[in-house]
């Protein structure tokens, strides 16, 4: 009860979500992404079951195809087929329901069962197809972003020093070029290079399994994915050089570094303790951004360069529109991405002491 004026009043009772807020900001701020999170994922699955009732034919089709073909004429064979026949495998399949009520039998079988469900094409478990060629598209794109931020990091603080030199203009231009220049063309220039010169292979993935060879697999899986992994990178490179030396110049014009350098602390203290520390903030928010990035761009190098990785696989599956493989596909590289933004949050609340998630 609060007093004011000679009056008493009654102060509202603050909701228990709030004093929790308050209590541990960052704790809040982490509880409402991962919501945000799985609320994304359920309308993103939604959606891709609606798009993909509307595309047309189905993955009857397909499959009938493929048995008919075994036959002779699947033309012919097509047309013998019975519409009881067709509605019969549709059912067995459960293609007969909408799609809304697919999406929520296939979301309790995961929830419940944690059962992906099988491939309807090769009748194969949509986890184990998943789990086989994940690690490969998790292998290159962080060996690339690892690549990128190193990189990154040392090229822009070293031009940022630089600034307004012949050396500056020339790669700051580069940069730029590579920053627009279209992923999909750099990708068939480096493979009709390889195919060309001979020197590296025009696919990006060893013959062999690493079982029966370790170490000729990862000297062989090292030159067969050195190019797209090198266009990969540069194409990385751009973006993130042009932002991390613009950040570094706008930190080194600020009236705190005028400070720092008219108390005489040394040069090198200036640039790594103090604005480089500063130009983390932007790298982190825009690491999640690019780590989707990669992993949009790298559907594009599996399919040019024949690389078993995840998107490889879904493209694959939206051919033969087989939503079991589509579905986990996407959800799957979704979750990755939206996990890499809320990480990306943490990070950046605990690399900057100022912010204050919850708190004005």
């Amino acid at each position: 009860m609060e007093r004011r004026g000679g009056m008493a009043r009654y102060a509202a009772p603050i909701p228990a979500f709030y004093q929790l807020k308050r209590r541990f900001p960052l704790a809040s701020y982490i509880l409402v992404r991962l919501f945000t999170m799985l609320l994304m994922l359920f309308l993103l699955g939604f959606v891709v079951f609606g798009l993909m009732e509307l595309a047309p034919g189905d993955i009857v089709d397909q499959i009938m195809i493929q048995q008919l073909f075994t036959e002779g004429s699947a033309t012919a064979n097509m047309q013998a087929l019975t519409a009881e026949q067709l509605a019969a495998r549709r059912a067995s399949l459960g293609l007969d329901q909408p799609f809304y009520v697919q999406y929520f039998r296939w979301l309790s079988r995961v929830l419940i069962h944690h059962d992906l469900g099988v491939s309807l094409i090769s009748r194969a478990p949509v986890s184990f197809l998943i789990s086989s060629r994940i690690y490969n598209s998790l292998t290159l794109n962080l060996i690339s972003l690892v690549l990128i931020t190193v990189f990154s990091f040392l090229l822009g603080v070293y031009f940022s020093t630089k600034a307004g030199t012949p050396a500056d203009i020339v790669v700051t231009f580069f940069a730029l070029v590579l920053h627009a220049f279209p992923g999909i063309l750099l990708y068939i220039l480096f493979q009709l290079f390889a195919s060309v010169s001979g020197l590296f292979p025009v696919t990006a993935f060893p013959n062999f399994s690493i079982g029966s060879n370790p170490g000729g697999f990862v000297l062989s899986y090292a030159h067969h994915v050195f190019l797209p992994l090198f266009a990969s990178f540069l194409m990385g490179l751009g973006g993130t050089l042009r932002m991390i030396r613009a950040t570094m110049l706008d930190q080194l014009g600020q009236p705190y570094i005028t400070s720092l350098r008219s108390r005489g602390i040394h040069e090198w203290r200036v640039y790594f303790h103090h604005a480089f520390r500063n130009t983390l903030n932007p790298y982190i928010t825009g690491s999640a951004n690019m780590l989707a990035g990669l992993f949009s761009g790298s559907l594009i190098m599996e399919i040019i360069f024949a690389y078993p990785g995840i998107g490889r696989l879904m493209y694959e599956a939206v051919l033969q529109e087989d939503i079991n493989l589509v579905l986990a596909n996407l959800m799957f590289i979704s979750f990755l991405v939206l996990l890499g933004m809320v990480l990306s949050d943490i990070l950046l609340a605990l690399v900057d002491p100022r912010i204050r998630y919850g708190k004005e």
